[in-house]
């Protein structure tokens, strides 16, 4: 896709409701964007093809427990689209090498074609590229490349709230950009909006759509602390947590001291009372 097309979409259109101001966009990107579903269970039944043409349904990457993070391409984007991929796997190489995280184990992959003219030679070649960039031995056990048709991917993408639109004069797409996590049942539990990815923001999301099954103790308390805000594509405060956190260390000290100062003063009543 050319710079003019995907450039408004990243700075105008990644955000959670379609909020744009009308008339902000050329009419050209009506309708494009980003509206989170969180909360909301994607249709498992939908039925694709991965990059060895073999038939799949897409609720087949969810196995009750493992966090999914899916995102949509356009393999034929000349230039972009493949970007995108290209920072996504630097995102992953940044997650082996902190955290020792891969695709198959801590979490999946799930990359989607949303043109449906597509086809897995296509999905293969890309699935080759990024898993030889990724430097990952078996990681392609855990990433899928999907391609489909027009129908099944119009309701992939409805239900995660993706919008975008041929456009007929440059004959090439217009579409937003973003990684979006899953819970292994299936439900969307996050979005991260643009082209690049802040490694720790991906981690504290994983952590998020895997309800603590993977991460660290510090990853869970930091994420009963904040809360992800989709206008600061950030992680920010959660001053309820906060304060309900505050009081309840507040209470272990005062507890804590007052058990002190209670064995403290019965050490000294002892010798009094066996006299």
């Amino acid at each position: 896709m050319r710079l003019r097309l995907l450039i408004p979409l990243l700075f105008g259109m990644s955000v959670p409701a379609l909020a744009q101001p009308t008339g902000s966009l050329p009419p050209a990107f009506d309708g494009i964007g980003i509206e989170e579903r969180l909360g909301e269970e994607i249709p498992g039944d939908l039925v694709f093809r991965d990059a060895t043409g073999k038939e799949v349904t897409i609720g087949s990457y969810f196995d009750g427990e493992t966090p999914v993070m899916l995102n949509f391409v356009y393999h034929e984007c000349p230039m972009l689209c493949s970007l995108m991929l290209t920072e996504f796997t630097k995102t992953l190489i940044d997650l082996n090498q902190d955290e020792g995280w891969m695709p198959g184990r801590e979490f999946d992959v799930v990359t989607v074609s949303f043109s449906g003219t597509e086809i897995p030679d296509q999905a293969a070649r890309a699935k080759e590229k990024h898993l030889t960039q990724l430097g990952v031995e078996d990681a392609g056990d855990g990433w899928h490349f999907l391609t489909g048709s027009d129908e099944n991917i119009r309701l992939l993408s409805e239900a995660m709230g993706f919008s975008f639109k041929w456009i007929e004069d440059s004959q090439e797409y217009a579409h937003p950009a973003a990684v979006m996590f899953l819970s292994g049942a299936g439900v969307i539990t996050q979005y991260i909006h643009g082209m690049a990815y802040d490694t720790r923001m991906v981690r504290l999301a994983t952590v998020e759509a895997s309800q603590g099954k993977v991460g660290s103790a510090a990853d869970k308390i930091f994420l009963f602390c904040y809360r992800y805000d989709p206008e600061a594509n950030s992680y920010v405060a959660d001053a309820w947590n906060l304060m309900r956190g505050g009081g309840l260390l507040t209470l272990l000290l005062l507890g804590g001291t007052l058990f002190l100062y209670w064995r403290r003063e019965r050490r000294t009543l002892m010798p009094s009372m066996s006299t």
